[in-house]
């Protein structure tokens, strides 16, 4: 269905919007991406993979590792659980305000995609120490997308952890009201790491291709998570996973869609595909702005949103 030189044509077309944004400088060693850059991978049931622009450039997840985590505490925990220290509702705010959390009753952060709400849903993480649990999300995103070697980037790991304060500030508040009781800096350690879980467009396309399919690796027919965590973290991708632009992107594309501040896009396209995309020029939102623009393409010329 999807045409090689179409999707070439759509990179080229969108890579004409990249010098309205700005990469992510105030993590020091994402500003080094060249804003330029733009690719993407569509992954089917079938196996077939049509790519454009260079899909073997690695990225780091940043905020999409938060779908990931999310799916992997709902397995360990239980629905019930989880969302005893984390709610359901969408902000308009940005997603590293602290403002939501003083105005709540009780103190919970509103979602799992905002940084708050991802900050309590790594300290969930099981395991006895940060090693063991980090390892552990790396082993699950490695079955996620098929791919052994994934891990994670030390440089930009150590960039985030030496520049997160305003992170550590929402652990203090969330510590001061239950929400986690671990060490702020263990716990700052994890997400740092986990944020900077790096891999390919690709890599990025298979993970969205499992949540398109319910849960289930088409290809070795393992149910890696179930259709009912499949479909939560789908429902967050929808209403959340686009930071405060989430409404205008479900009108606008309607696909469901995690973005990282890397210019990364995770795209769930139910029961017909996944999509990895990175273009690193970002918006004033945090979302890669020429990312959207080429899902914008591809969604009105396929018909892919789910409204």
């Amino acid at each position: 269905m999807y045409e090689k030189e179409e999707l070439i044509r759509f990179v080229q077309e969108a890579k004409k919007y990249g010098h309205q944004g700005k990469v992510a400088s105030y993590i020091p060693a994402l500003g080094k991406a060249n804003p330029n850059d733009l690719s993407i991978a569509i992954y089917m049931p079938d196996g077939r993979i049509i790519d454009a622009g260079d899909v073997t450039v690695k990225v780091t997840l940043q905020s999409i590792s938060k779908i990931i985590a999310l799916a992997l505490v709902i397995m360990d925990h239980g629905e019930k659980e989880v969302f005893k220290k984390v709610g359901m509702e969408p902000t308009g705010d940005p997603f590293h305000s602290i403002a939501k959390l003083e105005e709540t009753q009780p103190t919970k952060p509103l979602n799992p995609m905002i940084n708050a709400g991802a900050l309590a849903v790594t300290h969930m993480i099981s395991g006895r120490t940060v090693k063991e649990r980090l390892q552990r999300l790396i082993r699950f995103v490695r079955k996620l997308t098929g791919n052994p070697t994934i891990s994670y980037s030390q440089e930009v790991a150590q960039s985030e952890f030496e520049t997160a304060f305003l992170n550590r500030s929402l652990c203090y508040f969330l510590r001061q009201h239950n929400i986690i009781n671990e060490d702020v800096e263990d716990l700052m350690e994890l997400y740092t790491k986990q944020c900077a879980i790096e891999m390919t467009c690709i890599d990025l396309a298979r993970i969205g291709l499992v949540f398109a399919m319910d849960g289930r690796d088409p290809f070795t027919e393992e149910e890696i998570m179930s259709l009912d965590v499949a479909r939560i973290c789908k429902t967050f991708m929808v209403t959340c996973g686009m930071y405060n632009a989430s409404g205008e992107f479900a009108i606008k594309i309607g696909i469901p869609a995690k973005s990282g501040v890397s210019g990364g896009i995770l795209a769930s396209v139910p029961k017909r595909c996944g999509i990895g995309i990175f273009g690193p020029a970002l918006d004033d939102r945090g979302n890669s702005l020429t990312g959207i623009k080429l899902l914008e393409f591809l969604s009105k010329t396929y018909s892919l949103s789910i409204f």
